[in-house]
């Protein structure tokens, strides 16, 4: 489990920095997406905040590359790949197998993880 989860998280990490940064200086090339997903693409990119779910996600893959902040990071690629995953179900399905393969990446993370992460989920705080 501990390859795999090295394994996964070092994959998880790269993913995300690389689609990342692919954010700011365009370097993979991708046709726009056409009828509803274009036009939810476009309204994120109309304003800034397309720029900060880029950031999250560069910052969240360098911090799973380099081993620092690893359940933060989780925290923060958790809302990510929701919004990946239904953005893929309702209006892009051809990419639902790699939407589907970093959430196991990302659940083998947080599996070996779970300690740091048990204390999200209190019932109720102090």
């Amino acid at each position: 489990m501990k390859t795999a989860s090295l394994i996964a998280r070092l994959l998880l990490g790269l993913i995300f920095l690389v689609f990342g940064l692919n954010g700011f200086l365009h370097f993979i090339p991708a046709p726009p997406p056409t009828g509803v997903a274009g036009q939810f693409t476009s309204a994120l990119f109309a304003t800034p905040y397309a720029l900060t779910i880029f950031a999250v996600q560069a910052l969240a893959g360098l911090f799973l590359l380099v081993n620092r902040y690893v359940p933060l990071a989780l925290v923060f690629l958790a809302g990510v790949i929701y919004n990946i995953l239904f953005f893929h179900i309702f209006m892009a399905p051809a990419g639902l197998p790699l939407a589907f393969f970093v959430i196991v990446l990302w659940i083998v993370v947080a599996l070996r993880n779970k300690k740091r992460l048990a204390p999200i989920f209190v019932a109720r705080s102090e």
